[in-house]
C-alpha cells in the first residue's frame, strides 16, 4: 500500500482549486518550486504522471483528476474522525472561529455568540469579518471554521470540499425618498418602480442581486447612481437622487428624507448560507454554533418576517 503524504495531496487539492501553480503557492504559503516539487514527487510516488502542459501553464490529467476526487474524500473522512474524536476528548470546551460577511456579523454571529456563553460557557467563539471570496480562502485553509455568505457566493453543492447549511432568506426593502409618489402607497410591488432612476454597486453580489430582484419583477433597472455601502445609499435616496433594495438584515437605521418600505406582491430575498469543510460539521463545538446560529436566523426572521430552516 502507498505510504501517502497528506502535504502533498493538499498541494495537489490547492492546484486543482485555484488552477495554476502560481495560485496554488500563494493560497499555501509557499515558492512555486516548492509547489512544483511536491507535485512532482507524489508523480513519481503514483507512477504516473498528474500534471501535463497546458500553454505555458500545467493542467491535472486524467489520473490527477482521479486521485485529486478521492483527495476530497479522504479529508473528508479526516475531518470526520477529527469530529469523533474531539467529542471524546473536549466535548463542549474550546474554540470556534466564524468567517462572516459584515451585515451578518450584527445579525447573526454576534446574537449566536452570545446564546453560547450563556448555553455553553466552555465554548469560545472568534469571528473575523470577511466577504465570500477571503472567508472561504481561510476555510479551506484551515484558519476558520465556519463561514457565512450569500448563496450566490457560496461554494456549489457539488463541491465535495464544503458542507452547506441554509440559515435564512433575507426579505429586501425598498428605499424610496420620503416625498415620493409611492411613498406611502399601499400594496407596494418592485414593478412599480421600474422607471424611477436606481442606486446599486458597480460589481459584486449586490449588484447581481438587485439586476435579478428586478428582472424577475419585469423591467431593467437604470443605474443613475454606483454606491454599496448602505449609509451612502439612503443618502442618496433621501436626497431625492433614486431608489434602491436594502437587506432587512443591513437594519439601516432611520434616515429623515428616506422611506423604506416593505414589498408584498414580488417580495425578493437573498439567502444567507454556513458553509463547513466537509466532515466537519459534526464537531460537537462547531455543531453547537450552527444551532445557535440557526436559532438567532429564526429570531431575525421572527422579526422581519423572512423565512428561515427551524434548528433541531
Amino acid at each position: 500500500m502507498t505510504d501517502w503524504d497528506l502535504r502533498r495531496l493538499r498541494v495537489l487539492r490547492a492546484l486543482g482549486e485555484h488552477g495554476t501553480v502560481r495560485a496554488a503557492a500563494e493560497a499555501l504559503q509557499m515558492t512555486p518550486s516548492a509547489v512544483s516539487q511536491q507535485l512532482a514527487a507524489l508523480s513519481r510516488q503514483v507512477g504516473t504522471a498528474l500534471l501535463e502542459a497546458h500553454g505555458r501553464r500545467v493542467r491535472l490529467t486524467d489520473a490527477g483528476h482521479v486521485l485529486l476526487r478521492h483527495t476530497d474524500q479522504v479529508f473528508s473522512d479526516l475531518e470526520r474522525a477529527e469530529a469523533e474524536l474531539e467529542g471524546f476528548v473536549r466535548g463542549d470546551a474550546g474554540r470556534v472561529s466564524v468567517g462572516a460577511f459584515a451585515t451578518a456579523v450584527p445579525a447573526l454571529v454576534v446574537p449566536a455568540a452570545t446564546d453560547l456563553r450563556r448555553r455553553h460557557p466552555g465554548l469560545e467563539l472568534r469571528i473575523r469579518e470577511a466577504e465570500a471570496a477571503e472567508a472561504y480562502e481561510l476555510l479551506a485553509a484551515g484558519e476558520v471554521d465556519l463561514a457565512l455568505s450569500l448563496a450566490a457566493d457560496a461554494p456549489s453543492p457539488r463541491d465535495a470540499k464544503f458542507e452547506r447549511t441554509t440559515l435564512l432568506a433575507d426579505p429586501m426593502y425598498a428605499a424610496l425618498p420620503a416625498h415620493h409618489r409611492l411613498a406611502a402607497a399601499p400594496g407596494l410591488r418592485l414593478a412599480d418602480l421600474a422607471r424611477e432612476p436606481w442606486i446599486f454597486g458597480g460589481s459584486g453580489p449586490w449588484r447581481d442581486i438587485t439586476l435579478t430582484a428586478c428582472a424577475n419583477a419585469g423591467f431593467t433597472p437604470e443605474q443613475t447612481h454606483v454606491a454599496a455601502d448602505w449609509e451612502a445609499i439612503l443618502a442618496m435616496v433621501a436626497a431625492g437622487m433614486g431608489v434602491a433594495l436594502v437587506p432587512r438584515m443591513a437594519a439601516p437605521a432611520p434616515r429623515p428624507g428616506a422611506a423604506v418600505r416593505e414589498l408584498r406582491a414580488d417580495r425578493p430575498r437573498r439567502h444567507v448560507v454556513a458553509a463547513v469543510r466537509s466532515g466537519s460539521g459534526d464537531r460537537p463545538r462547531l455543531a453547537r454554533v450552527l444551532r445557535a446560529l440557526q436559532r438567532a436566523a429564526a429570531e431575525h426572521a421572527e422579526d422581519s418576517g423572512a423565512r428561515t430552516v427551524q434548528p433541531d
